[in-house]
């Protein structure tokens, strides 16, 4: 059983605005606060995936996917759940969006598997620094270009094809999150995805809706949202 969620601040709640600050600030704050909806297990390993929402001038609000169904007695949250059982057919169209961390995997110079952000490995790759600013690409277009190839990349093992000219890409952000009592933070970077894809493989698409794609789920990356077209 799984369940999905619509997880809101309480605009009533007279912490509403700190918590609001608090889980923006930092990526660990963000994901410690959504793990106390959970049961306490001292054991469990992360069972959720989650996608943060930020409205213009308003409190966030986060979309999340679980194993659990969250619950609160704190009084600043508002729940909405359902139970997530998605009626899935082969060559079914669906309009999705994804916020990912699209990374590559790079040999270094000392030997070491390193992994790369992909526009900054593109610019890498096509020498864009050392080329005259009349001939480099435009950012949109790095993003849209190293974007998509990532995703395409992946899309096949995870039951699904799309067209490029029904693929959107944007909203790159580089962000940080800090652990406390850890020195240096984790870095990572963010793509926005919006489009329309077509169901190939129908039992691999579900993993890829239960499971997430790509990495940094644990900073809100992966989770892939979809619609009946």
């Amino acid at each position: 059983m799984n369940y999905f969620s619509r997880v809101s601040i309480d605009p009533a709640s007279v912490n509403a605005t700190r918590l609001a600050q608090e889980v923006c600030a930092n990526g660990y704050r963000e994901h410690q606060h959504l793990w106390r909806l959970f049961e306490v297990d001292p054991d469990a390993k992360r069972d959720f995936l989650f996608r943060r929402e930020q409205p213009s001038g308003g409190f966030p609000h986060f979309y999340l996917l679980s194993d659990r169904q969250p619950q609160h007695d704190e009084g600043v949250w508002r729940i909405e759940t359902k139970e997530y059982r998605p009626v899935i057919r082969n060559g079914q169209r669906l309009s999705f969006t994804l916020r990912a961390n699209p990374v590559v995997t790079r040999r270094g110079e000392n030997g070491r598997q390193q992994r790369h952000d992909v526009v900054m490995d593109l610019k890498h790759r096509t020498g864009y620094q050392k080329l005259p600013k009349s001939e480099r690409s435009s950012l949109a277009c790095l993003i849209e270009e190293a974007g998509q190839a990532w995703l395409r990349a992946r899309a096949e093992t995870n039951g699904f094809s799309f067209a490029s000219g029904e693929l959107r890409v944007d909203g790159y952000d580089q962000h940080q999150a800090l652990k406390k009592g850890h020195g240096n933070p984790i870095r990572y970077s963010t793509l926005d995805y919006v489009g329309l894809l077509t169901v190939e493989d129908v039992d691999l698409f579900q993993q890829a809706l239960i499971h997430g794609i790509g990495s940094a789920k644990a900073f809100g990356c992966g989770l892939l949202l979809v619609r009946r077209v």
